[in-house]
């Protein structure tokens, strides 16, 4: 077994990865997040250009996830079999040539099939990011560094409509429409992130010139004392996802995951389009409106995450998250479009703070040999919310020009997963088959 690492060696080498690559973390998930939601800001584009209703513009939103949830694991598999440098590098400029190709969608079918390719292209990049971290972070820093890396998501988002609204009014520039300038630009400027990344990035911690020596020991040491541990553990049986996947508590875990998503992505993809029910705006001001949403989650997440950091307890604060958002949601459905942006605002601040929150009570009622498989489960059928409520917005919308309806199902999906929440029990271990019994007798 290796040697302790030192502590300063150590200390040294894990604060030169958080300078040096978790802030290029947070760009390249900006870029994804631009990338994966800017259809949204050309959504009325798009249907005068080329004729893509509100249904084939839900249905193309929602592919995007099927895609994603094919490919990711034969992504993983790839990733592992070329690291991380170079599979983060072919993720981006993947995706980032996908996105700049839908400047020459001509119709339905050609959405359709890029937004599918977008996708397959972007699958695996979350999953890829996590396994970076478990090869260079020691675990007591793995948890600062991926909330650092997620809260790039509420920045896209808050960001993404500022930007998208120049873009848009580039319109006529250069014989080019602005949704085509807004999805060439904002796809290039992902190739040069991933290009930029590959300089960036390396694979093992030994082929990393900017540690010396003493720090890449470290830090090597620190992360294989933790390998042979979890094989220690790992070793002491296995998990069936199957047998797990009929266990009462994670399909509430399921559900209630699902209704989040539900909500985040439906204000992803349709958001611009209900702010656009506000007399006088355009482009631009929907972008700069649209931000307000996000802006306001972002700081409803930080006290959040302190409240429940100083409580001990996520589960009341996730119950009153979501039935905030149910609040928000089904008020701006029966007001005037100005107030409805703004009881979006607070809706945006329950279903973005109920996400994390969320994550914390599996972490505390499902048994370790068993955590890694249920995450995996709840986050894949959890994410088919992604597909579920764009697509659904869709067909309300075109069949009754309003996304009004769409909006109160998604109230009653947060109160159902607020009740739910009540059913979880942080005592109530979910352990492997057989091989609990055999592991507590080993301790006792």
């Amino acid at each position: 077994m290796s040697s302790l690492p030192t502590a300063g060696p150590l200390d040294a080498a894990v604060g030169k990865v958080f300078r040096r690559v978790v802030p290029l973390f947070v760009v390249m998930l900006i870029c994804n997040q631009l990338n994966r939601s800017n259809i949204g800001y050309a959504q009325e584009h798009l249907e005068a250009d080329v004729g893509i209703g509100a249904a084939a513009y839900g249905l193309g939103a929602g592919l995007f996830f099927i895609a994603y949830a094919i490919f990711e694991l034969p992504s993983n598999m790839l990733m592992e079999r070329y690291g991380p440098k170079i599979w983060l590098t072919r993720i981006m400029v993947s995706w980032g040539l996908v996105s700049a190709a839908m400047t020459f969608v001509q119709g339905p079918t050609s959405f359709y099939v890029l937004r599918f390719l977008l996708g397959a292209a972007e699958a695996g990049f979350f999953p890829a990011i996590i396994y970076f971290f478990s090869r260079w972070l020691p675990s007591s820093h793995r948890g600062r560094a991926t909330a650092l890396f997620v809260a790039g998501s509420s920045i896209a988002a808050a960001v993404s409509g500022p930007l998208s609204g120049p873009l848009l009014s580039l319109h006529g520039f250069l014989g080019a429409a602005g949704w085509q300038w807004l999805f060439g630009l904002e796809g290039l400027l992902s190739v040069v992130v991933g290009l930029i990344a590959y300089t960036r990035l390396d694979s093992r911690i030994t082929d990393a010139k900017w540690l010396s020596r003493p720090e890449q020991d470290a830090l090597a040491a620190a992360i294989e004392q933790e390998d042979e541990a979890r094989r220690s553990t790992a070793a002491s049986g296995s998990v069936s996802r199957w047998r797990l996947l009929v266990q009462p508590q994670i399909l509430v875990f399921c559900v209630i995951y699902f209704a989040i998503q539900l909500s985040i992505y439906a204000n992803t993809f349709w958001l611009p389009n209900i702010i656009r029910r506000i007399e006088g705006t355009n482009d631009i001001t929907v972008g700069l409106l649209s931000s307000l949403p996000w802006i306001c989650a972002v700081v409803a997440m930080y006290f959040t995450g302190r409240a429940s950091d100083k409580l001990g307890r996520s589960k009341p604060l996730l119950i009153g998250a979501l039935v905030v958002a149910a609040a928000g949601t089904y008020l701006a459905a029966i007001v005037s479009p100005v107030l409805a942006l703004v009881f979006l605002c607070v809706a945006a601040m329950g279903f973005k703070s109920a996400s994390p929150l969320f994550w914390t009570i599996p972490q505390g009622s499902v048994h370790p040999l068993a955590l890694a498989s249920a995450v995996a489960i709840i986050n894949s059928l959890g994410n088919l919310g992604g597909f579920v409520a764009p697509y659904g917005f869709g067909l309300i919308k075109e069949a009754t020009g309003e996304v009004t309806w769409g909006l109160y199902a998604l109230a009653a999906a947060c109160l159902v997963a607020a009740v739910l929440v009540l059913f979880l029990r942080r005592d109530r271990v979910v352990a492997p088959p057989v091989t609990l019994r055999e592991t507590v007798g080993e301790k006792s």
